[in-house]
């Protein structure tokens, strides 16, 4: 990892690594497309990706505050519910 500063003279710490498995060879095609560069692709990537976790990590602690406080639904009446979908006795929505 190196530390620097961008363009617009912010610090960061800048990531050197070869790129596994031909993701070097597939940002190609949408840098010429897009007409931007690498970093600026890697860049958007990490981005959509950090958020993506953050997200991914704030929808994990609801769900465990909603076991924690009971708001849970029998895994049988689960099953219960999604096999009368088919029939012509469809029970209604679980609810907690």
């Amino acid at each position: 990892m190196t530390i620097g500063s961008d363009e617009d003279g912010n610090r960061n710490r800048g990531l050197d690594g070869p790129c596994a498995g031909g993701m070097a060879d597939k940002i190609d095609a949408p840098v010429a497309r897009i007409e931007r560069s690498r970093r600026w692709i890697m860049k958007q990537a990490l981005a959509a990706w950090i958020n993506q976790e953050e997200e991914r990590h704030k929808m994990t602690l609801e769900a465990l505050a909603d076991v924690d406080a009971g708001r849970v639904i029998d895994h049988q009446n689960i099953q219960a519910w999604a096999d009368s979908l088919a029939t012509d006795s469809q029970r209604p929505t679980p609810t907690a």
